[in-house]
């Protein structure tokens, strides 16, 4: 028997947010029929939206948060990041640490060296569990970047983006214009490979580390902080910089 609900709200989804939708309920109302008073996140997730990706909420013309409760025959706007990333009035999560804080799947382990190429700080192992992922962006506040929309359903979760793109340098594109971060690039602060910052060192602290080739060639080395790893502008620095022009462009 299906059960009937006393009451019926009005919803409509804007933007990427129909991604989340099937192709036949995207761009129009979806009513959702409901008992009681549910806060407003509940039905934005039984339609099929994570919270995470919501950035503003409207109901009957006015600006809402979370807390609200939702009321017979509301007629509720939701939409997603835009120029302005999460920023909303009034906001509906805590404000984001600036520049954003990264925790990304194991899937995703080549966008977060490129985010760590730009300077950002990207919790990335290729062990990660579920729950690790969901306790770390929590504790540290941390955005999580994942192709697992499952993740981002999590309660614990305030701030998460589904990335759409496949190609490493596409998600970095994406993740940069999505989040508002373009102005807050600061690249080869970070090591590829564990996260730590880099440091310049001179070079004969690092001399019997080198190949005989780098060693007569180059004069200017950094060293990560955390794992001491070396780095230099190699034959690959220009090959970088152009990518990373292409990202900004």
């Amino acid at each position: 028997m299906t059960r009937k609900y006393k009451y019926c709200a009005g919803f409509r989804f804007f933007g990427l947010l129909g991604d989340f939708l099937p192709r036949h309920r995207r761009g129009r109302p979806l009513p959702y029929r409901f008992d009681g008073r549910p806060g407003i996140k509940d039905p934005i997730e039984a339609l099929g939206v994570p919270h995470t990706e919501v950035a503003r909420i409207e109901v009957n013309g006015r600006s809402v948060d979370f807390h609200y409760r939702l009321q017979p025959a509301d007629r509720v706007r939701i939409f997603p990041l835009g120029p302005q990333g999460w920023q909303a009035e009034p906001p509906l999560r805590p404000p984001l640490i600036r520049p954003p804080r990264f925790v990304v799947d194991v899937n995703l382990g080549k966008l977060a060296r490129w985010l760590r190429l730009l300077g950002f700080d990207t919790a990335w192992r290729n062990d990660y569990e579920d729950r690790q992922l969901v306790e770390r962006a929590a504790a540290e506040r941390r955005v999580i970047l994942t192709r697992d929309r499952r993740l981002l359903f999590h309660r614990a979760v305030e701030y998460g983006f589904w990335v759409r793109a496949v190609d490493p340098l596409e998600q970095t594109r994406e993740v940069l214009e999505r989040l508002a971060m373009r102005r807050e690039t600061h690249p080869f602060r970070r090591c590829l490979e564990c996260n730590g910052l880099i440091e310049a060192v001179d070079k004969s602290e690092v001399l019997q580390r080198l190949q005989p080739l780098t060693r007569r060639y180059y004069d200017r080395f950094y060293r990560c902080s955390r794992c001491g790893r070396i780095y230099w502008k190699g034959s690959h620095y220009p090959r970088l910089l152009q990518r990373l022009e292409a990202l900004h462009a």
